[in-house]
């Protein structure tokens, strides 16, 4: 019964985490190729003059060859050299696409490690199901797809590029380095323009991409209901939450202990940290409060602030005991504390 019930429900974060965990992430590729094509036309561009003297001194090179030259070491020196020069033009192109990629990936789904995805599985090694896969829905979209991307970039190229083709006759009477010049507008305009277009085909892709995948996420609302049954009833995890719950719930307290007035200890295990400002507060406030390691943490964070530290055992259990964070502590222990804020007083004003 459950398992034809409707998949309704969204997929809940515990869901999305263990996907995330197994390399199954949101991600779409028109997204890191755009990235790709725009970073790789801006280093192209950028070191064009760089480029244009490399690949100016490659042909020179070539050219100069002497024929006698035409033996063993002359072709290895000239092996070495074309080889030398043609990784200085592509590395640096080579270097800012497979950042391009990775910065693509990155911006989508954020960092992940994960080898599960490149362990092989022989459950998928299926004829029968690949060929299932060959056809399916998705598989026919995806090249629908790419087709149409295509189609569309190649019609939009070909119809700037033909009207470019009307302005030749009149760059035919310039010299060559004024078409040089017209030729590299040109491509500025038409790279633009593709850059335009790919940019919405990557947008509406990432959308369709996420789309799908939070609906191959998506739950029943029995998995919603065992999936709570399970986490509520997993031990690990729900002393992971209370260990996580405590680390900050400690943390924001002891960065309140430099705001306070004094602290009070028993001396050794217990220490309660009060804030009083006069005519700001009725009443004397507990800001942070701890045992043990706590209570010493509380009492050095205290010394570097120049916090007085008084010893009352009595009184710091029935502080810690009575009163919880950010509570006025209770009419009873009223005298108690105002004699120990007026003796500090006392004491303060006299080393003044």
């Amino acid at each position: 019964m459950a398992q034809n019930e409707e998949k309704t429900e969204l997929p809940s974060d515990y869901k999305k985490q263990k996907a995330r965990e197994e390399g199954n992430v949101s991600k779409s590729q028109e997204v890191t190729g755009f990235l790709a094509l725009l970073f790789g036309l801006g280093i192209i561009f950028f070191l064009l003059p760089f480029l244009g003297r490399r690949i100016e001194n490659l042909f020179v090179y070539v050219m100069n060859f002497r024929l006698d030259n035409f033996n063993d070491l002359g072709m290895l020196n000239l092996a070495i050299f074309i080889i030398k020069e043609s990784i200085i033009i592509i590395s640096p192109i080579f270097l800012v696409l497979v950042i391009a990629a990775i910065a693509g990936n990155v911006l989508q789904f954020g960092f992940l490690f994960t080898i599960k995805t490149i362990i092989p599985k022989f459950s998928k090694i299926n004829m029968i199901t690949g060929f299932k896969n060959l056809l399916s829905i998705r598989k026919l979209l995806d090249g629908f797809l790419i087709t149409l991307k295509v189609s569309i970039a190649l019609s939009l190229g070909c119809f700037v590029f033909l009207g470019f083709l009307q302005e030749l006759p009149n760059i035919a009477f310039l010299n060559i380095f004024s078409q040089l010049i017209w030729l590299k507008d040109k491509a500025l305009i038409l790279g633009a323009i593709l850059l335009v277009l790919f940019f919405f085909m990557a947008s509406l892709d990432f959308y369709v991409r996420k789309r799908q995948y939070t609906q191959s996420l998506k739950m029943t609302k029995q998995e919603v209901k065992d999936e709570f049954k399970q986490l509520q009833g997993n031990p690990q995890i729900r002393a992971r939450i209370r260990q996580t719950m405590r680390k900050m719930s400690s943390r924001k307290m002891l960065s309140n202990v430099s705001k306070a007035t004094i602290v009070i200890t028993n001396p050794t295990h217990y220490a309660v940290a009060l804030k009083f400002v006069l005519h700001e507060d009725i009443a004397p406030i507990v800001i942070a409060k701890g045992t043990d390691l706590l209570a010493i943490r509380i009492k050095e964070i205290a010394r570097e602030y120049n916090i007085p530290i008084r010893e009352q055992p009595k009184l710091a259990r029935d502080l810690y005991r009575l009163c919880e964070i950010d509570d006025y502590i209770p009419q009873e222990l009223f005298r108690a504390v105002a004699e120990i804020l007026q003796t500090t007083e006392q004491i303060a004003s006299q080393m003044k």
